[in-house]
């Protein structure tokens, strides 16, 4: 019997996919729970209808991480700091902060997991860190750090 999966079923498929499972299996415990319904021609119109409008969906998205991308490609990120002699910072540069200047001056609010620092900055000078967009879609960008005029 031909049943589409209304959810994942381990073993058995994915959400809105069509599959083959023995007759049993489709009345006696995927149609209770409601984890598939019969594929009708009907039922496999529509499944082929959302799977267009969500790649539809997807493909905007990619482009708007594109876009961003393009807009953000060798930006620099100036974040001031307390420091010592020798450049060295008092703490560090977290992804927090990188994010949060970010906002600040390129008006782009960023979640700062998607900031990835290979290690915390705690040095004055430049760096570089890689912002994740979108999977797959990376950006590196220049964070500046500068020491704070001490008056």
């Amino acid at each position: 019997m031909k049943v589409v999966l209304m959810q994942d079923v381990p073993g058995t498929g994915k959400k809105n996919q069509v599959v083959t499972v023995s007759d049993g299996y489709a009345r006696n415990y995927l149609f209770p729970r409601k984890w598939a319904r019969e594929a009708t021609p009907a039922a496999i119109k529509e499944i082929d209808r959302k799977n267009e409008a969500e790649r539809a969906k997807e493909m905007e998205r990619v482009a708007a991480a594109e876009n961003l991308a393009s807009a953000l490609r060798n930006q620099i990120i100036l974040i001031r700091a307390k420091c010592g002699e020798k450049g060295r910072l008092y703490g560090s540069i977290t992804g927090q902060e990188v994010a949060d200047a970010l906002k600040e001056q390129h008006r782009t609010e960023i979640d700062k997991r998607k900031i990835e620092l290979p290690e915390p900055i705690r040095t004055v000078g430049e760096s570089v860190v890689s912002v994740s967009l979108y999977p797959g879609i990376k950006v590196p960008m220049t964070v500046k750090v500068v020491p704070l005029d001490q008056a």
